[in-house]
Parts: structure tokens; sequence; C-alpha cells
């Protein structure tokens, strides 16, 4: 029997041959295919902190997604606590483990709740999404807020530094995650859990609404 180098010594040439077309269907599925594999690398908004494992925006895009198209793989990265320079040091081996066809940036919010320089958190993003977009995959931004209590230049110029680096980049872009829950007139408090940071279950459905818009125009 012929054998193949670096496969065990009993295979044929017909399991060898075979293997290696395998092999290399495999790794242009995802371009062969079209299939959209989107990564969602972002904090706690994502990454369902506090919440019932499947109730969070992720999950819940996941099931419409299903339901309504187009068709797309969610793969959810998001870890709690993370900032734009945890998110850049992890995204090129999760591009890399992941191969996603788009990726979907959430960070920023905990470089303001530490006060870092918004220079930094700038050049994290434009990291990111060019890393992302060297990768072969589009990129969606979402952009985030801070209370004025941080200074009113200091939310002015974070909040406007999401839009600025979506322009730069060609990125598509989520103004604000949290539209019309962060800023309810009539009372915001009760779609967050008790430290006020987080949302509640309740308001996960309002953030993939302001997400799904863009999201499925980028798809």
């Amino acid at each position: 029997m012929s054998t193949c180098p670096g496969v065990a010594p009993k295979w044929s040439r017909r399991d060898c041959i075979a293997g290696l077309l395998s092999l290399a269907a495999a790794g242009s599925a995802p371009a062969a295919s079209g299939a959209r594999r989107v990564l969602v690398v972002g904090d706690s908004l994502s990454a369902e902190y506090g919440l019932a494992r499947g109730s969070g925006w992720v999950a819940l895009l996941e099931r419409r997604l299903a339901e309504k198209g187009p068709a797309a793989t969610v793969v959810n990265a998001s870890i709690s606590g993370d900032t734009t320079s945890g998110g850049r040091a992890r995204l090129p081996a999760l591009l890399t483990q992941h191969r996603p066809t788009h990726v979907v940036i959430e960070l920023g919010g905990n470089d303001a709740l530490r006060g870092l320089p918004l220079k930094q958190t700038e050049a994290n993003l434009v990291a990111m999404a060019r890393a992302a977009r060297e990768a072969g995959a589009k990129v969606l931004l979402v952009g985030m807020q801070v209370p004025p209590n941080y200074g009113a230049a200091y939310a002015r110029d974070f909040a406007a530094l999401f839009g600025q680096v979506a322009r730069a980049e060609k990125t598509a872009l989520v103004p604000f995650l949290l539209a019309g829950i962060a800023d309810d007139a009539a009372d915001p408090l009760r779609w967050f859990q008790a430290d006020r940071i987080h949302p509640v279950a309740a308001a996960h459905p309002r953030i993939l609404d302001n997400v799904w818009p863009v999201l499925q125009r980028w798809l």
C-alpha cells in the first residue's frame, strides 16, 4: 500500500488524496460557499454579564438571523471588563481561529470608565478595524457614550471618536448601542441592573433593535 507523508502508514493513495482534498475544502469553505461568519468582539454589554445565558443581544441576534436571515454564523468572543487594548491584543488570534467574514467591535466603554486617554482608545479601534479588514472581513463599529459627570468635554469627545474612526476606516457604524435605554427620558434606571451600568435582560431586545438596521444592511 502507498503511504502519504505525515499520515498513518497504512493509508492508501486513495485515502491520502481524499484526505488532502477534504482539508483543502475545509480551508476554503467560507470563501467558496459565501457563508457569513460574524465575530463579535465586545465587553460585558455583549458578554451577558449578570444575565441568564441566551438572553443577551448577541444571542438574540443569532436567533433573529436564523429566523429572518441573512444566514450567518455568530461567534461571541466578548469578555466582561475588556478594553480596546485587550480587544486589540486578542483580535489576531480570533481572526485566525474563526476566519470571520464580518467583525463587530463593541469596545470602549471600559476605557472611559478607567479614564484612559481618548487617543489610545481611538488608536486601538483603528488598529482593530484595519486588522479585521486585512483579514478579509467587513467591520461594524458600535458606539458608546458616558454620563456627563465624566466632564462635558470628555463625554462629547468620547462619543464622537467612534464616528471619526468609522469615517476614517470606512466601517459601518451603530452610533450608540444603548440609545433609548441609557437616555430614556421617562426612567432610564428601569433598564439597568443594580450597578446602574449593565442592562437587564428586558433591555437587550432594544439593544438588538439598535444594531439590527445597520447590521442587516451590512451583511
